[in-house]
């Protein structure tokens, strides 16, 4: 019961970290401005990682990679500590279970950049019908429209209304479910079957 507890405190802490870094990335990769609440609140949560790490870990064609790696090894310690704690064998061969956790964290990693990116779609969903004008709207929709552009050009609207959303919702839960058959191959080279 103790190791389950430990577990939920680390995957709640961890997710939480993981999630404000790929939000940090996402935001510069779209060049949302962070002079907002919602920027603020993520940069405050990552800074304190985000900032040493550039002085070592470059851009790559624009990308924040000083945000993207820290949230790849927190998903990579979670998995190790999710396993460990739950007395797992891990196989004999070393490099073989070194590759099993960095492709468990990477695909761990992917998911949770789905599952963030459909909070980031849903909620710019509904605040396009309840509130249009709040603070957090344009931020929100920013984040979104890059992901929703492609399905724009192809789905019309019906009566004004964005159907857009929804289809990109389902290919979401499909990724999911692809990314649910990564992990499990990755985890073949955890335990050497």
């Amino acid at each position: 019961m103790v190791a389950n507890i430990l577990l939920l405190v680390l995957d709640t802490a961890g997710g939480f970290l993981t999630l404000m870094l790929l939000a940090r990335f996402f935001m510069q990769w779209q060049r949302v401005p962070f002079r907002n609440q919602i920027g603020h609140f993520v940069v405050s949560t990552t800074d304190w990682v985000v900032r040493p790490l550039r002085r070592f870990v470059p851009g790559l064609f624009g990308l924040d990679l000083a945000s993207l790696l820290p949230a790849w090894l927190v998903q990579v310690v979670l998995v190790f500590a999710e396993l460990a704690l739950n007395s797992a064998v891990f196989g004999s061969n070393p490099l073989s279970v070194m590759l099993g956790l960095w492709g468990v964290g990477l695909v761990e990693l992917l998911r949770m950049a789905v599952y963030l990116v459909f909070a980031v779609v849903l909620m710019s969903a509904v605040l396009s019908w309840v509130s249009p004008h709040a603070p957090a709207a344009p931020v929100l929709d920013a984040l979104a429209a890059p992901f929703l552009k492609p399905f724009r050009r192809v789905i019309p609207s019906i009566a004004n209304v964005d159907l857009s959303p929804l289809v990109l919702l389902l290919v979401l839960q499909i990724l999911l479910m692809v990314i649910g058959g990564l992990r499990n191959n990755f985890a073949l080279l955890l335990f050497g079957n």
